[in-house]
C-alpha cells in the first residue's frame, strides 16, 4: 500500500472519528459545556475578588481548566467510544477490512487531540474577552499546544479503559476516574485551597502534573520542576500504553481463541 493512500485512509477515519464525536450531545455537552460553565463561574464570577495567591484566578484557572477539557475529550471520546465499539463487535470488523490496523486507533487520538484544541480555543476567547486575561501571543501559543500535547497520557488512559471496561460500564468508570482525579488535582480550584492530605496526593496524578506545567507557561505559581512534570506525564503515557496493550491482548485471545 503506497504512502499517499495510508494517508488517504487516515484522514478518511480521523474525519469520521471527529464527525461522530461532534454529532453525539452527550460528548459535546461534557467536553465543550463543561470547562466553559465552570471557568465562568469560578473564573470570571468568583475572579474578580479571588486570587490564587498574588496570582489573578481568570488566569490561574487558564492553565486548570483547559486540562480539564482535554482530560474530558480524551476519556470520553477515547474511552467510552472503544468500549461501546467493542461491545457492537465493531473492532472485529475493522481488523477484517483491507485497512491498516492501528489507523482506526490513530484516527480516533487523532481526533481526541483536535477536539481537545477546540475546547482550548473555546476556553482561551472566554478567558481574553471576558475575562480580561492579556498575556502575549506565544504564550497562548505554548500553552495551547502544551495542553494539546499533554492529552497524549490521557488518551493512553482512555484506550486502557476501553479495552478492560463493557460498553455499559465504561461511563460511570470513566466519571469516576475523572471527576475525583480533576478535583484532587486542583483543577476546579486552585490547589492551594484543597486540604493538605489531597495536596501531598495529587503529585500521584497525571491531571497534577499537566495543570503544574500550565501554569509555569503562564508564570503562575507551580510545585516543582517543570522537567519533573513532563517525565511524569510520559511515565503515566508509557504505563497507561502497557496496560492497554494487556487489554488488547486479551481482546484478541478472546476473538481468536
Amino acid at each position: 500500500m503506497t504512502l499517499s493512500r495510508l494517508l488517504r485512509i487516515y484522514r478518511i477515519e480521523t474525519k469520521c472519528e471527529v464527525l461522530k464525536l461532534v454529532r453525539t450531545p452527550v460528548y459535546v455537552f461534557t467536553t465543550l459545556l463543561f470547562p466553559l460553565i465552570f471557568y465562568v463561574f469560578f473564573g470570571l464570577a468568583m475572579g474578580r475578588s479571588t486570587s490564587a495567591g498574588a496570582f489573578p484566578i481568570a488566569r490561574y484557572l487558564l492553565a486548570t481548566y483547559g486540562t480539564f477539557g482535554v482530560v474530558a475529550a480524551s476519556l470520553y471520546g477515547f474511552g467510552i467510544g472503544l468500549a461501546v465499539e467493542r461491545g457492537m463487535g465493531w473492532l472485529e470488523i475493522k481488523q477484517a477490512s483491507p485497512a491498516p490496523p492501528v489507523a482506526h486507533l490513530a484516527a480516533k487520538t487523532t481526533a481526541c487531540l483536535l477536539l481537545s484544541a477546540g475546547v482550548i480555543v473555546l476556553l482561551f476567547a472566554l478567558g481574553a474577552i471576558a475575562g480580561g486575561v492579556r498575556i502575549p501571543a506565544a504564550q497562548w501559543l505554548l500553552l495551547a499546544g502544551s495542553l494539546t500535547l499533554g492529552a497524549a497520557p490521557f488518551c493512553a488512559m482512555g484506550l486502557a479503559i476501553g479495552y478492560f471496561a463493557g460498553p455499559k460500564s465504561a461511563p460511570a468508570i470513566v466519571n469516576l476516574i475523572y471527576m475525583p482525579m480533576a478535583f484532587c488535582s486542583g483543577l476546579w480550584i486552585p490547589i492551594d485551597f484543597l486540604p493538605r492530605a489531597l495536596q501531598q496526593g495529587a503529585v500521584a496524578l497525571p491531571t497534577y502534573h499537566l495543570a503544574q506545567i500550565g501554569l509555569a507557561i503562564l508564570n503562575g505559581p507551580v510545585r516543582g520542576a517543570v522537567a519533573g512534570h513532563v517525565g511524569a506525564l510520559v511515565g503515566f503515557t508509557l504505563l497507561f500504553v502497557g496496560i492497554a496493550w494487556l487489554g488488547h491482548r486479551r481482546e484478541q485471545e478472546r476473538i481468536y481463541g
